[in-house]
Protein backbone atom coordinates (compact mmCIF):
# COMPACT_ATOMS: atom_id res chain seq x y z
CA UNK A 1 0.00 0.00 0.00
CA UNK A 2 2.73 2.34 1.04
CA UNK A 3 4.35 1.38 -2.56
CA UNK A 4 1.23 2.32 -4.06
CA UNK A 5 1.17 5.46 -2.68
CA UNK A 6 4.62 6.76 -3.54
CA UNK A 7 3.76 5.50 -7.21
CA UNK A 8 1.06 7.97 -7.19
CA UNK A 9 2.91 10.97 -5.70
CA UNK A 10 5.85 10.57 -8.50
CA UNK A 11 2.62 10.43 -11.21
CA UNK A 12 1.97 13.61 -10.06
CA UNK A 13 5.11 15.03 -10.10
CA UNK A 14 5.25 13.54 -13.85
CA UNK A 15 2.52 14.69 -14.99
CA UNK A 16 2.70 18.91 -13.20
CA UNK A 17 6.13 18.51 -15.06
CA UNK A 18 5.05 17.66 -18.55
CA UNK A 19 2.25 20.17 -18.17
CA UNK A 20 4.36 22.41 -17.11
CA UNK A 21 6.64 22.05 -20.35
CA UNK A 22 3.78 22.48 -22.57
CA UNK A 23 2.78 25.53 -21.42
CA UNK A 24 6.27 26.74 -22.00
CA UNK A 25 6.48 25.83 -25.20
CA UNK A 26 2.82 27.21 -26.18
CA UNK A 27 2.94 28.96 -29.32
CA UNK A 28 2.20 32.99 -29.04
CA UNK A 29 -0.38 33.93 -30.50
CA UNK A 30 0.36 36.91 -33.71
CA UNK A 31 -1.03 40.80 -33.10
CA UNK A 32 -3.01 42.07 -35.43
CA UNK A 33 -2.33 45.40 -37.45
CA UNK A 34 -5.42 46.47 -36.04
CA UNK A 35 -3.83 47.30 -32.63
CA UNK A 36 -1.07 49.47 -34.27
CA UNK A 37 -1.08 52.87 -35.28
CA UNK A 38 1.06 55.44 -37.60
CA UNK A 39 1.81 59.20 -37.71
CA UNK A 40 1.98 60.36 -40.38
CA UNK A 41 0.69 57.13 -42.30
CA UNK A 42 2.31 57.04 -44.95
CA UNK A 43 5.97 58.29 -43.75
CA UNK A 44 7.19 61.34 -45.02
CA UNK A 45 10.53 63.04 -45.37
CA UNK A 46 11.69 65.67 -43.26
CA UNK A 47 14.93 67.04 -44.10
CA UNK A 48 17.08 63.78 -44.51
CA UNK A 49 14.99 61.81 -41.90
CA UNK A 50 11.96 59.89 -42.07
CA UNK A 51 10.53 60.16 -38.42
CA UNK A 52 7.59 57.94 -37.22
CA UNK A 53 5.49 57.51 -34.17
CA UNK A 54 4.35 53.86 -33.75
CA UNK A 55 1.34 53.92 -30.97
CA UNK A 56 0.61 49.99 -30.27
CA UNK A 57 -1.59 47.64 -27.36
CA UNK A 58 -1.09 44.63 -25.49
CA UNK A 59 -4.15 42.94 -25.08
CA UNK A 60 -5.39 41.85 -21.59
CA UNK A 61 -4.32 38.32 -21.10
CA UNK A 62 -1.87 37.98 -23.92
CA UNK A 63 1.63 39.43 -22.48
CA UNK A 64 2.76 35.83 -20.62
CA UNK A 65 4.56 36.76 -17.35
CA UNK A 66 7.64 35.34 -18.03
CA UNK A 67 8.47 36.17 -21.74
CA UNK A 68 10.25 39.64 -22.63
CA UNK A 69 9.77 40.88 -25.87
CA UNK A 70 12.03 43.64 -27.96
CA UNK A 71 9.95 45.03 -30.88
CA UNK A 72 12.27 46.84 -33.32
CA UNK A 73 11.00 49.04 -36.17
CA UNK A 74 12.28 48.62 -39.59
CA UNK A 75 11.88 50.24 -43.44
CA UNK A 76 11.96 47.42 -45.79
CA UNK A 77 12.66 48.52 -49.25
CA UNK A 78 14.04 47.00 -52.43
CA UNK A 79 17.61 45.99 -51.91
CA UNK A 80 17.56 46.15 -48.08
CA UNK A 81 16.57 47.67 -44.49
CA UNK A 82 17.07 50.20 -42.30
CA UNK A 83 16.46 49.12 -38.58
CA UNK A 84 14.99 51.58 -35.92
CA UNK A 85 14.85 52.21 -32.43
CA UNK A 86 14.19 49.40 -30.58
CA UNK A 87 12.18 48.80 -27.28
CA UNK A 88 11.81 45.85 -25.10
CA UNK A 89 8.59 44.75 -23.38
CA UNK A 90 9.07 42.43 -19.97
CA UNK A 91 6.08 40.44 -18.29
CA UNK A 92 5.43 40.99 -14.39
CA UNK A 93 7.91 37.89 -13.18
CA UNK A 94 10.99 38.96 -15.46
CA UNK A 95 13.70 40.90 -14.15
CA UNK A 96 15.14 43.12 -16.09
CA UNK A 97 14.80 46.93 -17.63
CA UNK A 98 12.31 46.66 -19.97
CA UNK A 99 8.66 48.24 -19.55
CA UNK A 100 6.40 45.98 -17.75
CA UNK A 101 2.89 44.69 -19.21
CA UNK A 102 0.55 43.81 -17.54
CA UNK A 103 -1.08 39.96 -17.97
CA UNK A 104 -4.40 40.73 -16.84
CA UNK A 105 -5.32 44.56 -18.48
CA UNK A 106 -2.35 44.54 -21.24
CA UNK A 107 -0.84 47.90 -22.34
CA UNK A 108 -0.75 50.78 -24.58
CA UNK A 109 2.89 52.05 -25.62
CA UNK A 110 4.78 54.39 -27.75
CA UNK A 111 7.34 53.82 -29.94
CA UNK A 112 9.20 56.27 -31.74
CA UNK A 113 11.88 56.36 -34.27
CA UNK A 114 13.74 57.98 -37.59
CA UNK A 115 15.87 56.81 -40.43
CA UNK A 116 17.97 58.57 -42.59
CA UNK A 117 16.82 58.67 -46.09
CA UNK A 118 18.11 56.65 -49.00
CA UNK A 119 16.20 57.34 -52.36
CA UNK A 120 15.32 53.58 -52.49
CA UNK A 121 12.79 54.47 -49.52
CA UNK A 122 10.52 55.96 -51.75
CA UNK A 123 8.91 52.56 -52.05
CA UNK A 124 9.06 51.17 -49.23
CA UNK A 125 6.96 49.46 -46.43
CA UNK A 126 6.85 49.77 -42.53
CA UNK A 127 7.24 46.42 -40.49
CA UNK A 128 7.72 45.55 -36.79
CA UNK A 129 10.01 42.91 -35.75
CA UNK A 130 9.31 40.73 -32.97
CA UNK A 131 11.95 38.95 -31.21
CA UNK A 132 10.63 36.88 -28.24
CA UNK A 133 12.80 35.39 -25.08
CA UNK A 134 12.03 33.36 -21.85
CA UNK A 135 14.68 32.47 -19.23
CA UNK A 136 17.16 34.21 -21.06
CA UNK A 137 16.47 31.75 -23.91
CA UNK A 138 15.16 32.65 -27.26
CA UNK A 139 11.59 31.23 -28.07
CA UNK A 140 9.69 30.87 -31.31
CA UNK A 141 7.18 33.98 -31.87
CA UNK A 142 5.71 35.19 -35.34
CA UNK A 143 6.49 36.76 -38.17
CA UNK A 144 7.14 40.46 -39.27
CA UNK A 145 3.83 42.53 -39.49
CA UNK A 146 3.46 45.43 -41.85
CA UNK A 147 1.54 48.20 -40.34
CA UNK A 148 2.39 51.48 -42.74
CA UNK A 149 3.56 52.08 -46.20
CA UNK A 150 5.92 54.84 -47.02
CA UNK A 151 7.98 57.22 -47.99
CA UNK A 152 6.43 60.35 -48.93
CA UNK A 153 9.87 61.60 -50.26
CA UNK A 154 8.93 64.83 -51.60
CA UNK A 155 11.27 67.15 -49.77
CA UNK A 156 14.23 65.55 -51.93
CA UNK A 157 13.38 67.02 -54.65
CA UNK A 158 15.41 70.23 -52.51
CA UNK A 159 18.18 70.68 -54.88
CA UNK A 160 21.42 72.98 -54.55
CA UNK A 161 21.61 72.57 -58.50
CA UNK A 162 18.41 74.73 -58.28
CA UNK A 163 20.47 77.72 -56.29
CA UNK A 164 22.35 80.12 -58.38
CA UNK A 165 25.93 80.66 -57.42
CA UNK A 166 26.56 83.77 -55.54
CA UNK A 167 28.93 86.27 -58.88
CA UNK A 168 31.31 88.64 -56.52
CA UNK A 169 30.63 92.22 -58.32
CA UNK A 170 32.18 94.55 -60.17
CA UNK A 171 32.83 97.87 -59.57
CA UNK A 172 32.39 99.20 -63.21
CA UNK A 173 30.85 102.78 -63.69
CA UNK A 174 30.02 104.02 -66.86
CA UNK A 175 30.95 107.77 -65.56
CA UNK A 176 32.95 108.57 -62.87
CA UNK A 177 32.90 111.53 -60.68
CA UNK A 178 36.45 113.84 -59.59
CA UNK A 179 36.49 116.75 -57.92
CA UNK A 180 39.98 118.51 -57.92
CA UNK A 181 40.46 121.69 -55.79
CA UNK A 182 42.67 124.43 -55.35
CA UNK A 183 43.10 127.89 -53.03
CA UNK A 184 43.51 131.78 -53.24
CA UNK A 185 44.31 133.15 -50.32
CA UNK A 186 44.29 136.98 -49.27
CA UNK A 187 45.20 139.05 -46.85
CA UNK A 188 43.16 140.81 -43.93
CA UNK A 189 40.34 142.87 -45.58
CA UNK A 190 42.14 142.60 -48.89
CA UNK A 191 40.41 141.83 -52.19
CA UNK A 192 43.96 141.84 -54.68
CA UNK A 193 45.07 138.58 -56.12
CA UNK A 194 48.80 138.45 -54.85
CA UNK A 195 51.80 137.27 -57.50
CA UNK A 196 52.75 134.63 -54.76
CA UNK A 197 49.24 132.94 -55.09
CA UNK A 198 49.26 133.12 -58.87
CA UNK A 199 52.75 131.68 -59.28
CA UNK A 200 52.12 128.69 -56.86
CA UNK A 201 52.58 124.98 -58.05
CA UNK A 202 48.80 124.03 -56.73
CA UNK A 203 47.40 126.51 -58.85
CA UNK A 204 49.21 125.49 -61.47
CA UNK A 205 48.50 121.72 -61.36
CA UNK A 206 45.24 122.44 -61.00
CA UNK A 207 45.05 124.76 -64.69
CA UNK A 208 46.69 121.60 -66.08
CA UNK A 209 44.59 118.93 -65.31
CA UNK A 210 41.39 121.51 -66.65
CA UNK A 211 43.09 121.47 -69.62
CA UNK A 212 43.76 118.03 -70.21
CA UNK A 213 39.88 117.30 -69.10
CA UNK A 214 39.47 119.66 -71.53
CA UNK A 215 40.93 118.51 -74.66
CA UNK A 216 40.01 114.80 -73.30
CA UNK A 217 36.70 113.20 -75.55
CA UNK A 218 35.97 111.07 -72.57
CA UNK A 219 36.06 113.89 -70.06
CA UNK A 220 33.51 116.53 -69.11
CA UNK A 221 34.64 119.62 -66.99
CA UNK A 222 32.48 122.14 -65.32
CA UNK A 223 34.56 125.09 -63.03
CA UNK A 224 33.14 126.36 -60.14
CA UNK A 225 34.43 130.08 -58.31
CA UNK A 226 33.51 130.50 -54.72
CA UNK A 227 34.81 133.26 -52.99
CA UNK A 228 34.65 133.66 -48.91
CA UNK A 229 35.69 136.31 -46.11
CA UNK A 230 36.24 135.51 -42.87
CA UNK A 231 33.29 136.36 -40.09
CA UNK A 232 35.38 138.56 -38.10
CA UNK A 233 34.58 142.11 -39.45
CA UNK A 234 30.96 143.15 -39.74
CA UNK A 235 28.61 141.46 -42.53
CA UNK A 236 28.52 144.35 -44.86
CA UNK A 237 32.15 144.90 -44.78
CA UNK A 238 32.66 140.83 -45.96
CA UNK A 239 29.78 141.04 -48.40
CA UNK A 240 31.76 143.64 -50.39
CA UNK A 241 35.33 141.82 -49.57
CA UNK A 242 33.37 138.41 -50.89
CA UNK A 243 31.92 139.52 -53.98
CA UNK A 244 35.08 141.37 -54.72
CA UNK A 245 37.22 138.53 -54.07
CA UNK A 246 34.65 136.33 -56.50
CA UNK A 247 35.10 138.71 -59.41
CA UNK A 248 39.07 139.20 -59.82
CA UNK A 249 39.24 135.50 -58.91
CA UNK A 250 36.20 134.82 -61.80
CA UNK A 251 38.12 137.73 -64.01
CA UNK A 252 41.57 135.79 -63.87
CA UNK A 253 40.43 132.39 -64.80
CA UNK A 254 38.15 133.92 -67.83
CA UNK A 255 41.86 135.36 -69.39
CA UNK A 256 43.86 131.84 -68.27
CA UNK A 257 41.57 130.22 -70.00
CA UNK A 258 41.23 132.38 -72.97
CA UNK A 259 44.98 132.16 -73.49
CA UNK A 260 45.29 128.04 -72.98
CA UNK A 261 42.00 127.79 -74.98
CA UNK A 262 39.68 125.64 -72.72
CA UNK A 263 36.65 126.00 -73.50
CA UNK A 264 34.63 125.64 -70.35
CA UNK A 265 31.78 127.79 -68.16
CA UNK A 266 32.79 128.73 -65.00
CA UNK A 267 29.93 129.30 -62.18
CA UNK A 268 30.61 131.28 -59.69
CA UNK A 269 29.43 132.60 -56.07
CA UNK A 270 30.20 134.19 -52.91
CA UNK A 271 29.97 134.07 -49.39
CA UNK A 272 29.69 137.08 -47.00
CA UNK A 273 30.76 135.35 -43.45
CA UNK A 274 32.25 131.65 -43.80
CA UNK A 275 30.52 130.52 -40.68
CA UNK A 276 30.38 126.96 -41.61
CA UNK A 277 34.24 126.51 -42.84
CA UNK A 278 34.75 128.48 -39.41
CA UNK A 279 33.22 125.67 -37.48
CA UNK A 280 34.82 122.42 -39.36
CA UNK A 281 38.23 124.16 -39.02
CA UNK A 282 37.81 124.87 -35.04
CA UNK A 283 36.08 121.08 -34.66
CA UNK A 284 39.43 120.02 -36.52
CA UNK A 285 41.97 122.21 -34.20
CA UNK A 286 44.01 122.04 -31.13
CA UNK A 287 42.66 124.84 -29.74
CA UNK A 288 42.40 124.23 -26.17
CA UNK A 289 38.88 125.85 -25.17
CA UNK A 290 37.34 125.17 -28.56
CA UNK A 291 34.22 123.63 -27.22
CA UNK A 292 33.53 127.44 -25.70
CA UNK A 293 33.49 128.56 -29.39
CA UNK A 294 31.22 125.47 -30.53
CA UNK A 295 29.00 126.46 -27.63
CA UNK A 296 28.28 129.75 -29.15
CA UNK A 297 27.77 128.86 -32.82
CA UNK A 298 25.17 126.52 -31.32
CA UNK A 299 23.67 128.69 -28.96
CA UNK A 300 23.51 131.84 -31.36
CA UNK A 301 22.29 131.62 -34.82
CA UNK A 302 22.58 135.56 -35.23
CA UNK A 303 26.13 136.32 -36.96
CA UNK A 304 26.52 139.30 -35.19
CA UNK A 305 25.69 137.59 -32.02
CA UNK A 306 28.03 134.95 -32.83
CA UNK A 307 30.99 137.55 -33.46
CA UNK A 308 30.60 139.36 -30.56
CA UNK A 309 30.19 136.81 -28.23
CA UNK A 310 33.76 134.88 -29.84
CA UNK A 311 35.64 138.27 -29.38
CA UNK A 312 34.60 138.36 -25.64
CA UNK A 313 36.29 135.33 -25.19
CA UNK A 314 39.80 136.92 -25.47
CA UNK A 315 42.15 134.50 -24.38
CA UNK A 316 41.09 132.05 -27.49
CA UNK A 317 40.71 134.87 -29.66
CA UNK A 318 43.72 135.90 -30.24
CA UNK A 319 44.44 132.25 -31.16
CA UNK A 320 41.32 132.30 -33.50
CA UNK A 321 43.04 135.68 -35.55
CA UNK A 322 46.94 133.55 -36.07
CA UNK A 323 45.37 129.89 -36.78
CA UNK A 324 41.57 129.83 -37.99
CA UNK A 325 40.68 133.18 -39.86
CA UNK A 326 43.82 133.30 -42.01
CA UNK A 327 42.46 130.43 -43.64
CA UNK A 328 38.62 131.70 -44.50
CA UNK A 329 40.11 134.28 -46.63
CA UNK A 330 39.98 132.70 -50.03
CA UNK A 331 38.45 132.32 -53.25
CA UNK A 332 37.83 127.72 -53.44
CA UNK A 333 38.50 126.77 -57.52
CA UNK A 334 36.48 123.90 -57.92
CA UNK A 335 36.93 121.45 -60.77
CA UNK A 336 34.35 118.78 -61.56
CA UNK A 337 35.73 116.35 -63.47
CA UNK A 338 33.18 113.42 -65.32
CA UNK A 339 35.15 110.06 -66.84
CA UNK A 340 33.21 108.89 -69.35
CA UNK A 341 34.05 105.03 -69.43
CA UNK A 342 34.47 102.47 -72.08
CA UNK A 343 31.20 101.86 -74.14
CA UNK A 344 29.36 98.50 -73.88
CA UNK A 345 30.51 97.83 -77.50
CA UNK A 346 33.96 99.09 -76.90
CA UNK A 347 34.47 96.75 -73.86
CA UNK A 348 32.76 93.57 -76.16
CA UNK A 349 35.50 94.44 -78.47
CA UNK A 350 38.03 93.90 -76.05
CA UNK A 351 36.67 90.93 -74.05
CA UNK A 352 36.65 89.07 -77.30
CA UNK A 353 40.05 89.97 -79.03
CA UNK A 354 42.69 91.61 -76.71
CA UNK A 355 42.08 92.02 -72.88
CA UNK A 356 45.10 93.54 -71.78
CA UNK A 357 44.18 97.30 -71.61
CA UNK A 358 41.06 96.38 -69.32
CA UNK A 359 41.07 96.88 -65.68
CA UNK A 360 40.15 94.02 -63.72
CA UNK A 361 36.53 96.49 -63.17
CA UNK A 362 35.84 96.86 -66.89
CA UNK A 363 36.67 92.92 -67.24
CA UNK A 364 34.41 91.65 -64.94
CA UNK A 365 31.51 93.69 -66.18
CA UNK A 366 32.68 92.72 -69.66
CA UNK A 367 32.36 89.11 -68.36
CA UNK A 368 28.30 89.57 -68.16
CA UNK A 369 27.79 90.65 -72.24
CA UNK A 370 26.12 88.68 -74.43
CA UNK A 371 28.43 87.27 -76.60
CA UNK A 372 31.47 87.20 -74.14
CA UNK A 373 32.94 83.54 -73.04
CA UNK A 374 32.43 84.19 -69.27
CA UNK A 375 34.89 81.34 -68.80
CA UNK A 376 37.71 82.89 -71.01
CA UNK A 377 37.56 86.29 -69.53
CA UNK A 378 37.62 85.13 -65.91
CA UNK A 379 40.70 82.40 -66.24
CA UNK A 380 41.95 85.66 -67.89
CA UNK A 381 41.17 88.09 -64.39
CA UNK A 382 42.67 84.84 -62.58
CA UNK A 383 45.79 85.09 -64.43
CA UNK A 384 46.27 88.86 -64.73
CA UNK A 385 44.93 89.70 -60.76
CA UNK A 386 45.65 86.09 -58.89
CA UNK A 387 44.94 88.24 -55.62
CA UNK A 388 41.53 89.69 -56.57
CA UNK A 389 39.48 86.88 -55.03
CA UNK A 390 35.88 87.97 -57.37
CA UNK A 391 37.45 86.43 -60.55
CA UNK A 392 38.18 82.87 -59.05
CA UNK A 393 34.72 82.87 -57.52
CA UNK A 394 33.25 83.51 -60.59
CA UNK A 395 35.19 81.67 -62.49
CA UNK A 396 33.43 78.64 -59.89
CA UNK A 397 30.25 80.32 -60.61
CA UNK A 398 31.01 79.64 -63.68
CA UNK A 399 31.31 75.93 -63.57
CA UNK A 400 29.17 75.53 -60.88
CA UNK A 401 26.21 76.56 -63.18
CA UNK A 402 27.81 74.42 -65.88
CA UNK A 403 27.41 71.14 -63.48
CA UNK A 404 31.40 71.57 -63.19
CA UNK A 405 31.16 70.79 -59.36
CA UNK A 406 34.95 69.28 -59.25
CA UNK A 407 36.33 72.33 -61.06
CA UNK A 408 34.16 75.04 -58.86
CA UNK A 409 35.07 73.75 -55.78
CA UNK A 410 38.84 74.24 -57.03
CA UNK A 411 38.29 78.00 -57.97
CA UNK A 412 36.16 78.50 -54.83
CA UNK A 413 38.94 77.40 -52.53
CA UNK A 414 41.43 79.62 -54.50
CA UNK A 415 38.40 82.28 -54.02
CA UNK A 416 38.77 82.12 -50.33
CA UNK A 417 42.42 81.91 -50.03
CA UNK A 418 42.45 85.06 -51.80
CA UNK A 419 40.77 86.83 -49.22
CA UNK A 420 39.78 86.27 -45.79
CA UNK A 421 36.49 88.40 -46.28
CA UNK A 422 34.85 86.60 -49.93
CA UNK A 423 31.65 86.47 -48.83
CA UNK A 424 30.55 85.13 -52.39
CA UNK A 425 32.64 82.39 -51.67
CA UNK A 426 31.75 81.00 -48.71
CA UNK A 427 27.91 80.82 -50.06
CA UNK A 428 28.89 78.77 -52.86
CA UNK A 429 31.05 76.57 -50.87
CA UNK A 430 28.62 76.00 -48.55
CA UNK A 431 26.25 75.41 -51.89
CA UNK A 432 28.73 72.31 -52.77
CA UNK A 433 27.94 71.50 -49.27
CA UNK A 434 24.37 71.08 -49.65
CA UNK A 435 24.59 69.19 -52.80
CA UNK A 436 26.81 66.62 -50.81
CA UNK A 437 23.90 66.43 -47.80
CA UNK A 438 26.29 68.40 -45.34
CA UNK A 439 24.18 70.94 -43.72
CA UNK A 440 26.54 71.46 -40.61
CA UNK A 441 29.82 72.85 -43.01
CA UNK A 442 26.94 74.59 -44.88
CA UNK A 443 25.14 76.65 -41.66
CA UNK A 444 29.07 77.46 -40.68
CA UNK A 445 30.20 78.65 -44.76
CA UNK A 446 27.01 80.68 -44.77
CA UNK A 447 27.52 82.60 -41.14
CA UNK A 448 30.34 83.95 -43.44
CA UNK A 449 28.40 84.81 -46.64
CA UNK A 450 26.54 88.21 -45.32
CA UNK A 451 26.19 90.15 -48.16
CA UNK A 452 26.33 87.73 -50.62
CA UNK A 453 23.77 87.71 -53.52
CA UNK A 454 21.12 84.79 -54.01
CA UNK A 455 22.20 83.76 -49.90
CA UNK A 456 17.76 83.91 -49.24
CA UNK A 457 17.52 81.25 -51.59
CA UNK A 458 20.91 79.54 -49.98
CA UNK A 459 19.40 80.09 -47.02
CA UNK A 460 16.49 78.02 -47.64
CA UNK A 461 17.76 75.57 -49.27
CA UNK A 462 19.75 74.80 -45.69
CA UNK A 463 16.33 75.29 -44.45
CA UNK A 464 14.49 72.81 -46.50
CA UNK A 465 17.49 70.62 -46.03
CA UNK A 466 16.78 70.78 -41.96
CA UNK A 467 13.01 70.35 -42.35
CA UNK A 468 12.48 73.86 -41.18
CA UNK A 469 10.29 74.22 -44.04
CA UNK A 470 8.00 77.63 -42.57
CA UNK A 471 11.93 79.06 -42.30
CA UNK A 472 12.64 78.38 -45.58
CA UNK A 473 10.01 80.17 -46.89
CA UNK A 474 11.11 83.34 -45.24
CA UNK A 475 14.20 83.04 -46.80
CA UNK A 476 13.08 82.44 -50.01
CA UNK A 477 11.19 85.64 -49.45
CA UNK A 478 9.73 86.37 -53.48
CA UNK A 479 11.79 84.06 -55.34
CA UNK A 480 10.22 82.19 -58.11
CA UNK A 481 12.42 78.74 -58.00
CA UNK A 482 11.73 75.38 -57.61
CA UNK A 483 13.28 75.57 -54.12
CA UNK A 484 10.48 78.36 -53.27
CA UNK A 485 7.56 76.92 -54.35
CA UNK A 486 8.48 73.73 -52.56
CA UNK A 487 9.31 75.37 -49.25
CA UNK A 488 5.81 76.77 -49.63
CA UNK A 489 4.63 72.91 -50.96
CA UNK A 490 5.60 71.38 -48.04
CA UNK A 491 3.97 74.35 -45.56
CA UNK A 492 0.54 73.36 -47.55
CA UNK A 493 0.41 76.61 -49.19
CA UNK A 494 -0.71 75.19 -52.53
CA UNK A 495 -2.05 78.42 -54.35
CA UNK A 496 0.99 79.97 -53.91
CA UNK A 497 3.74 77.37 -54.69
CA UNK A 498 1.24 77.41 -58.15
CA UNK A 499 1.98 81.10 -58.81
CA UNK A 500 5.49 80.26 -57.79
CA UNK A 501 6.21 77.50 -59.98
CA UNK A 502 3.93 79.41 -62.89
CA UNK A 503 6.61 82.82 -62.40
CA UNK A 504 9.81 80.24 -63.04
CA UNK A 505 11.37 81.20 -65.78
CA UNK A 506 13.19 78.24 -67.16
CA UNK A 507 11.10 75.43 -66.37
CA UNK A 508 12.13 71.91 -66.19
CA UNK A 509 11.28 68.48 -64.92
CA UNK A 510 11.27 69.55 -61.38
CA UNK A 511 9.45 72.36 -62.14
CA UNK A 512 6.37 70.27 -63.96
CA UNK A 513 6.66 67.19 -61.63
CA UNK A 514 5.80 69.73 -58.15
CA UNK A 515 2.83 71.13 -60.45
CA UNK A 516 1.91 67.64 -60.38
CA UNK A 517 2.20 67.24 -56.85
CA UNK A 518 0.18 70.67 -56.13
CA UNK A 519 -2.70 69.03 -58.66
CA UNK A 520 -2.98 65.91 -56.75
CA UNK A 521 -2.86 67.08 -53.20
CA UNK A 522 -5.12 69.49 -54.43
CA UNK A 523 -7.50 66.78 -56.15
CA UNK A 524 -7.09 68.13 -59.59
CA UNK A 525 -6.78 65.39 -61.85
CA UNK A 526 -6.56 66.90 -65.48
CA UNK A 527 -3.66 68.99 -63.55
CA UNK A 528 -1.86 65.75 -62.46
CA UNK A 529 -1.93 63.99 -65.94
CA UNK A 530 -0.81 67.40 -67.97
CA UNK A 531 1.93 68.06 -65.10
CA UNK A 532 3.16 64.37 -65.68
CA UNK A 533 2.82 64.42 -69.18
CA UNK A 534 5.23 67.64 -69.53
CA UNK A 535 7.55 65.77 -66.84
CA UNK A 536 8.11 62.77 -68.81
CA UNK A 537 9.03 64.77 -71.83
CA UNK A 538 11.54 66.80 -69.77
CA UNK A 539 13.57 63.58 -68.34
CA UNK A 540 11.11 62.22 -65.35
CA UNK A 541 10.73 58.47 -65.67
CA UNK A 542 7.81 56.75 -65.63
CA UNK A 543 9.27 54.48 -63.22
CA UNK A 544 10.05 56.71 -60.54
CA UNK A 545 6.27 58.31 -61.12
CA UNK A 546 4.67 55.15 -60.61
CA UNK A 547 6.93 54.30 -57.09
CA UNK A 548 5.80 57.84 -55.92
CA UNK A 549 2.95 57.41 -53.15
CA UNK A 550 2.11 61.49 -54.18
CA UNK A 551 0.51 59.72 -56.98
CA UNK A 552 -0.65 56.06 -55.55
CA UNK A 553 -4.75 56.89 -55.94
CA UNK A 554 -4.04 58.20 -59.53
CA UNK A 555 -2.56 55.31 -61.01
CA UNK A 556 -6.06 53.66 -62.16
CA UNK A 557 -6.70 56.90 -64.10
CA UNK A 558 -6.60 55.61 -68.03
CA UNK A 559 -4.46 58.29 -69.32
CA UNK A 560 -2.19 58.17 -66.33
CA UNK A 561 -2.21 54.55 -67.02
CA UNK A 562 -1.37 54.88 -70.67
CA UNK A 563 1.20 57.49 -69.55
CA UNK A 564 3.05 55.24 -67.26
CA UNK A 565 2.91 51.56 -68.23
CA UNK A 566 2.78 51.62 -72.04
Amino acid sequence: MKRQKLQLFFSTIMLVAILATSCSKKAISPLGNSLFSVNPSPLELVGNKVPVTINGRFPAKWFDKNTSVVVTPYLKYNGGEALGTSYTFQGEKVAGNGTVVNYETGSTFVMRSEFTYTEAMKKSELYLRFAFSRDGKTIPGFGDLKIADGVVSTASLASAANVSPAVAPDAFQRIIKETYDADIMFLIQQAQLRSSELNSSNLAAWKDLVKEADENTRKNIDVEVAAYASPDGGFKLNEKLAEQREKNTSDYLKKEFKKKAIDTEINAKYTAQDWEGFKKLVEASSLQDKRLILDVLSMYPDPETREREIKNISVIYSDLAETILPKLRRSRLIANVEVIGKTDQELKAAATSDMSGLSVEELLYAANLDGVSKEKVYTYITQKYPNDYRGWNNLGAYHYANGQAAKAAQAFAKASSASSKSPEASMNQALLAMAEGNTAKAEQLLGNAAGASSLGEALGLLYLQKGDYNKAVQSFGDAKTNNAALAQLLTQNYNKAQQTLNAVTKKDATTYYLSAIVAARTNNTSGVVGNLKSAIQNGVSAKAIANDIEFSKFLTNSDIKNMLFK
